[in-house]
């Protein structure tokens, strides 16, 4: 900051962790343009994460943390067996409320909102009336056994809260 300086900015995400070695996924857009990314875990500790890679088209990115611990992981499910009313839970920290968890039901599958506006965009949305808001971005949505079937990335609002629409990445 300071005279004729740019102030810091922060965005908050979620993001859920794939292997015990530290590689965590979350969405692009939570992590672009950043200059630093700092994981926040369930227990509190802070740590320094690197992008790995990432897709804008699909607004995946994949962050590595480096620990001595082994991580606890989310079992991947199969969003292709998944089916349009079964019971969803998407998982996140909206408006800043850590590991915050909303039900609702699968409201469509292969949905094409048109968000990322990326040429070549890659949209093909799980639909569910879960409450997302922003800072869900980047977490998990799961079946009603934990089983990761989705990537929370976008909700359709007038208000930018939750109005029952929610979209995740299969």
């Amino acid at each position: 900051g300071g005279p004729g300086g740019q102030d810091p900015r922060s965005s908050l995400g979620s993001g859920f962790i794939l292997s015990k070695d530290g590689y965590i996924i979350t969405n692009y857009h939570v992590v672009r343009e950043a200059d630093e990314i700092i994981v926040r875990m369930s227990d509190r500790s802070e740590h320094a994460a690197k992008l790995i890679g990432s897709d804008q088209r699909s607004d995946v990115a994949v962050l590595k943390i480096d620990t001595d611990k082994d991580l606890p992981t989310i079992t991947p499910g199969d969003s292709d067996k998944l089916e349009v009313g079964e019971w969803v839970l998407a998982i996140g920290s909206p408006f800043g409320f850590d590991y915050s968890v909303t039900a609702g039901i699968v409201s469509a599958k292969g949905r094409n909102i048109n968000i990322l506006k990326e040429q070549f965009a890659v949209e093909s949305f799980i639909q569910t009336d879960a409450a997302v808001n922003p800072g869900n971005s980047g977490g998990a949505l799961t079946d009603t056994s934990g089983n990761l079937i989705g990537i929370n990335t976008a909700i359709y609002s007038q208000s930018g809260g939750s109005m029952g629409i929610g979209f995740a990445i299969p």
